[in-house]
């Protein structure tokens, strides 16, 4: 297992990126630019190695990028409904940035900050502080992200906050991935299963209406694996809203605390396998439908809608405003705790 450093110059300031090998040759690259992957490298079934991670030429490309690419979005990911909620009380106002409502934190968010790393053997830790105010939340938060890369070819991703006021918090990855390679197109022919039997409908803005409802007889049914582009053109609200889907899933049988699989991703032409597992509660799907227009690729080409696919665990869209969804809600003196693992193999 080795580390290796390497450094580029930004408006936000110099990012480093850290590629973290293992003993069979595959590797993981991260940036401090929004504690992102910006690369996987994994075997395929004749042992190719390929990239199978998005990402763009450039650092300075992550800057305010529409998709999100690799990184951590918070203080909240995903959705808050009019950037609001109430908490102990109090109303707090967020940054507005996606329709009327809040997204991933705001427009600076997590994902455009340059963290503070630490790295030793096989592990990455990065580090961030939010002050009180940020971006409208209340109260001084210090997060950390730490990346773990395995001769089993398994990242580990650990989320820890803390703060010292009552806040709300909801911590994910936002990679793309397509097994085929990052340059391999459209990834609507991958085959995707999820353990998961509800969904939540939105509103035509992506807002949760609160309700559980059951995949069975709609096209948001993966549980006994479907090909990602089989239903993708649907004529159903959820599939309507997003041009694809942008959904969240509810993960059967979690309990907190206790990892659980969520997703099983597969490539029939390169033969590699993505498995997915996670303590979060929840887990939004992201077929890419917005990726044109996105900074030029690191293969030096522009990537289409729907070459690549997202797989975010994590809380629940506007937790804070429905009292019947998991709490993302941290008090002074508790810790926030949560783990996502991505295992490549091949089929």
């Amino acid at each position: 297992m080795k580390i290796d450093k390497k450094f580029e110059q930004t408006p936000r300031g110099e990012v480093t990126l850290i590629t973290i090998t293992n003993d069979n040759g595959a590797s993981v690259t991260l940036s401090t630019l929004g504690a992102g992957i910006v690369s996987v490298v994994v075997p395929d079934r004749d042992g190719k190695l390929a990239d199978v991670a998005l990402g763009y030429a450039k650092a300075a490309d992550y800057i305010a990028d529409g998709p999100c690419m690799g990184k951590t979005p918070g203080r909240y990911a995903n959705r808050i409904a009019k950037g609001r909620f109430t908490l102990a009380g109090k109303e707090y106002e967020l940054a507005v940035n996606n329709g009327p409502n809040a997204l991933h934190g705001g427009p600076e968010g997590f994902m455009n900050k340059i963290w503070k790393e630490e790295s030793r053997g096989c592990q990455v830790k990065m580090d961030y502080t939010s002050t009180d105010g940020e971006e409208g939340y209340p109260g001084t938060l210090t997060a950390t992200v730490l990346y773990t890369w395995t001769n089993d070819n398994e990242l580990i991703i650990d989320y820890l906050a803390e703060c010292d006021k009552k806040t709300v918090v909801n911590l994910t990855n936002h990679a793309y991935f397509n097994l085929d390679g990052e340059d391999a197109g459209s990834v609507l022919g991958h085959k995707l299963t999820l353990a998961a039997s509800r969904y939540l409908p939105t509103d035509d803005t992506l807002i949760p209406t609160g309700e559980f409802a059951p995949v069975e007889g709609t096209p948001m049914d993966f549980t006994k694996g479907k090909v990602i582009g089989d239903d993708i053109k649907a004529d159903f609200p959820a599939l309507n809203y997003g041009k694809g889907y942008d959904n969240c899933w509810v993960i059967d049988n979690w309990h907190k605390h206790t990892m659980a699989p969520v997703a099983r991703l597969e490539a029939e032409r390169s033969g590699r396998v993505l498995e997915v597992s996670t303590s979060q509660p929840a887990a939004q799907v992201y077929t890419g439908n917005w990726l044109s227009g996105c900074p030029a690729s690191k293969s030096g080409k522009e990537y289409a809608d729907y070459d690549g696919v997202a797989i975010e665990c994590q809380g629940m869209p506007d937790s804070p405003n429905h009292r019947n969804f998991p709490s993302q809600i941290l008090g002074p003196g508790e810790v926030y705790e949560q783990r996502i693992i991505y295992k490549f193999g091949i089929a």
